[in-house]
């Protein structure tokens, strides 16, 4: 018998062994869970059978209390019960994916150690039959070859020896087959994985996590971890399973799933991303984007201005004046220089522009307008402005209570020697009382309510104050034609994109920024999209919280960015530790496409391409749009009989997409992706650029790539981030020959 055959049976009575036991786990389970959820039923028949259903006496109220706090237990434990049985019942199909065998110095005992998605441990004898990929002891699988091996234990590095590494292909709890690696986790594996069919929703990559990967994953020394990777690097999946090992760890730390944010680039994203976690066996963290956290502060006091329509406008008026005065307003506007102005116009308002008065109630003095002046300024511990006066409008109207107490007892005593008209003269004692004190409310808060869309107004409006406040500020150069066009805006009651980061700031600096207190992780995707004044509001934001900040500067649309930008990123968050890291070799698309996306940037990595080989990229051009539809229809077509499952058709712009989208669906079925879409499904697609950023499919059929319609370097990052996006295949549709681009294969697709 050949060795392979020897080994195979071997590992085929480890995985049967491992099967039954996890059988019997799965049936103790599902006997528990069908015990918890019959005593939650019983106890609230009980409760609702003994329990009085209206609360009169403090005993009743006892005895209801005691009873719901018997349902939240039970609850819990149907829940507690619930969520280990899908964990096993996720495990039954392929219980471990990966084994290593490591003898620890000092032992010459050899333990033979295979990894999965979760641990499965005999109670009884304590025999781990799997050890779940993020333990300690698992981290020697992603990072070392076979020879010397060390992981991080909780007393401290533990080293030893790894002889052997294997992977295996398990399905229906049946062993496939299995081959041994030594470096990493071996080409075989990922070219499997890769070649498969893209999914609608984003897949775990537990089975092919990479040493460079891992050590993002495991990172536990840095408040703030800064991965600038390449397209296709898996940067995402990264930071998804960065979370869920530090949630694993977090069982020691204290780190709980509702601490922690993702913040994703718009819905599309976040629901293509939201399976991961899950199969992973963490749920409810939460996820947002900036567009929902600008909704829910400002509470749609401005209207519903989104990225995506922002973008739309900055691409489309590109080709004239104001596309440019657009572009530097969005630049202008997202800087540190702006943040400056800002910070003194909140000095300003708060030194010169609040008109404290003398104070008076009903002729009696209470305060000089210099003493309530005083009492503000004087502001050591940093409370936010509106609370600041919130506590001077308090401290005068606990002023004026006792004179209004004295007051009525006046009249009251009037009341008492008068003869008739008693409940009038109370009447009218009270409803003067009320009226007074209304009077002196409105009076106080002529300079006790603060507004910081008042603030901004008078920024804009307000000759020279923009100069003023800029004082050793390097403004632009067309800092007027700003300025005028955020006036004429303001003037319409209309609130431009780019100015939602700076109102949100001022909001938080004015009314406070407790949010998001209890958040202890945020994950930030596509980090080259935000502007420092919004890293500034994620500061106030999350304030307790350490990050991970994930993106590519390649794909940075509405400004031009290098790689600086993330060391700004980090003197704005100011965190005590911290650590930038790349990844410079890109997994989704082939060996071909890769060569081809990348040289639409000039740039040259193809050592950092993982070669799995494919059919070159196709660019084919037309003398018509007609015969340009024509080709598209057919391409679709014979990409979805070939059994691809997702096949984007990629326009520059929304408006295009839309257009597009009208005139192919007469003749295939077609999904056209909008700003408002939820979610990606199955089948072929049409959507603009810049929401394809993130997102991956078999086949891409990218529309209009001629120079014309993609000049200028932003357009090319557009038109890069569109053919990055392909698995597979990809084709571009030139409306003319492209000779500017020097690409070749201006062939048919098939």
């Amino acid at each position: 018998m050949d060795s392979y055959r020897q080994n195979y049976q071997e590992e085929a009575i480890y995985l049967r062994e491992t099967v039954n036991y996890l059988s019997n786990v799965l049936g103790m389970e599902q006997n528990e869970l069908a015990a918890s959820k019959k005593n939650l039923i019983d106890v609230r028949k009980e409760m609702w059978e003994s329990a009085v259903h209206v609360v009169t006496e403090y005993e009743d109220f006892w005895d209801m209390q005691q009873y719901l706090t018997e349902v939240t237990v039970q609850t819990a434990n149907v829940s507690s019960d619930s969520k280990r049985l899908k964990k096993y019942q996720k495990m039954i199909n392929s219980p471990y994916f990966g084994r290593f065998d490591f003898s620890e110095e000092g032992f010459q005992e050899k333990e033979k150690i295979y990894i999965g998605l979760h641990n499965l441990v005999d109670k009884d004898t304590q025999k781990v039959y799997v050890y779940d990929w993020r333990a300690p002891i698992a981290s020697i699988f992603y990072r070392f070859e076979l020879g010397t091996a060390e992981y991080e234990t909780p007393v401290g590095m533990s080293r030893g020896k790894v002889s052997l590494k294997r992977q295996y292909k398990i399905k229906n709890s049946k062993l496939k087959y299995f081959f041994d690696c030594s470096v990493r986790i071996t080409d075989e594996m990922l070219q499997e994985v890769l070649s498969q069919n893209a999914s609608v929703k984003m897949r775990n990559i537990v089975e092919t996590i990479q040493k460079e990967q891992d050590v993002i994953i495991r990172d536990r020394d840095n408040e703030l971890l800064i991965v600038q990777g390449v397209a296709g690097s898996g940067k995402t999946s990264i930071a998804l399973h960065r979370i869920a090992f530090l949630l694993y760890e977090g069982l020691n730390s204290n780190l709980h799933a509702h601490q922690v944010m993702v913040v994703s680039p718009h819905s599309i994203f976040t629901n293509y991303i939201e399976s991961v976690l899950p199969e992973l066996g963490e749920e409810n963290v939460e996820q947002t984007t900036f567009d929902s956290i600008t909704e829910e502060i400002l509470n749609h006091r401005f209207g519903t201005d989104t990225r995506e329509n922002n973008l739309e406008t900055l691409i489309q008026s590109r080709v004239h004046n104001e596309g440019s005065i657009k572009k530097e307003s969005i630049n202008f506007k997202g800087s540190m220089d702006f943040k400056r102005i800002l910070d003194r116009l909140l000095w300003y308002y708060a030194h010169h522009l609040i008109e404290f008065e003398d104070v008076y109630y009903n002729g009696i003095f209470l305060n000089t307008r210099q003493q309530l002046k005083n009492r503000f300024l004087k502001n050591d511990i940093g409370i936010p402005m509106a609370k600041q006066l919130k506590k001077i409008e308090t401290m005068l109207l606990d002023k004026v209570h006792p004179l209004q107490r004295q007051r009525l007892n006046r009249l009251e005593k009037i009341v008492e020697r008068s003869e008739g008209h008693e409940f009038e003269i109370k009447s009218y004692s009270r409803w003067l009382s009320i009226k007074q004190a209304g009077n002196f409310l409105r009076q106080i808060q002529r300079f006790t309510k603060v507004d910081y869309w008042d603030l901004y107004k008078t920024l804009f409006t307000t000759p020279g104050l923009m100069t003023k406040l800029a004082k050793e500020i390097q403004l632009p150069e067309t800092i007027e034609s700003i300025i005028s066009m955020t006036v004429q805006e303001l003037q319409k009651g209309q609130v431009s994109y780019e100015d939602y980061p700076a109102l949100l700031y001022l909001n938080l600096k004015v009314n406070g920024s407790d949010w998001f207190s209890g958040i202890k992780q945020v994950v930030i995707d596509e980090a080259q999209d935000y502007s420092l004044i919004q890293y500034e509001v994620f500061k106030l934001l999350f304030k307790n919280a350490n990050y991970t900040v994930l993106g590519d500067i390649q794909q940075t649309i509405e400004k031009e960015a290098d790689e600086s930008l993330y060391e700004d990123i980090a003197a704005v968050l100011a965190k005590q530790t911290m650590v930038q890291l790349r990844l410079n070799k890109g997994y989704r698309s082939t060996y071909e496409i890769n060569r081809f996306t990348q040289g639409l940037l000039g740039i040259s990595r193809l050592n950092d391409s993982f070669e799995r080989h494919g059919k070159e990229p196709k660019v084919i051009y037309e003398n018509s749009i007609v015969k340009i539809d024509r080709g598209i229809i057919q391409s679709v077509s014979d990409f979805l009989e070939f059994g691809y499952e997702s096949v984007a058709v990629i326009c520059k712009t929304q408006e295009e997409a839309f257009q597009l989208h009208s005139r192919l669906s007469k003749s295939i079925p077609i999904t056209l992706i909008k700003p408002q879409t939820k979610a990606i499904v199955k089948g072929a697609l049409v959507i603009p650029s810049y929401m394809a950023k993130g997102l991956e499919f078999d086949a891409v059929i990218v529309y209009g790539g001629e120079e014309s319609n993609y000049s200028s370097l932003m357009d090319k990052k557009l038109l890069y981030i569109a053919c990055s996006r392909a698995l597979h295949q990809l084709v571009v549709y030139f409306l003319n020959y492209p000779e500017k681009l020097n690409l070749k294969n201006t062939q048919k697709p098939f």
